[in-house]
């Protein structure tokens, strides 16, 4: 299966406890929804399958299947896991978007210029950010809002922007 039909969901962080359970921090809406996905995979074609979970601070605590112990816990720390874009469910939302479909976007000013690509999404606490490599080799955190970006096409890799004034200007002391 090609990297692009691999979707995010997690990744495995340190052990929680001595009998196997693992953190992971989620990139689904409800964190809990990870484990409602079946088996996810490492990426590596290894097959991880989330027993139970449970909501922790900013994780979710999870028991995988065939992890008993906190070694073996261990050795999943940095463990990405992925599920195939087909199991994924459809949106009925217009403006959810997957982070994955953002990035490599082009992200075009009201001008029709081209302002960047985006790289990443990020996410502070305050809201969803797209950070957008300019064509002068900046990297630029945009708010991910309606106003900032009103219109999306996935399909064309296009979002039109409407960019606070002088966020993607060069700051005096870059000139």
């Amino acid at each position: 299966m090609s990297d692009e039909n691999l979707i995010l969901l997690g990744v495995v962080g340190a052990p929680h406890g001595v009998r196997g359970e693992v953190r992971i921090k989620t990139f689904t809406g409800d964190p809990l929804a990870i484990a409602g996905y079946g088996p996810l995979s490492d990426g590596k074609g290894r097959s991880v399958e989330i027993l139970d979970v449970r909501p922790a601070k900013e994780v979710v605590v999870a028991r995988l299947k065939g992890v008993a112990t906190r070694e073996a816990a261990e050795a999943l720390n940095g463990v990405e896991l992925f599920v195939a874009r087909d199991r994924l469910p459809e949106s009925e939302d217009e403006d959810e978007f997957l982070q994955a479909d953002l990035i490599g976007c082009r992200v075009v000013g009201p001008g029709g210029a081209v302002l960047g690509s985006v790289t990443a999404v990020e996410n502070y606490g305050a809201g969803d950010l797209l950070a957008v490599a300019t064509p002068d080799g900046r990297s630029v955190l945009m708010p991910f809002t309606k106003a900032f970006a009103p219109r999306i096409d996935i399909a064309a890799r296009r979002i039109e922007a409407e960019p606070p004034l002088g966020l993607f200007e060069p700051d005096d002391d870059e000139r």
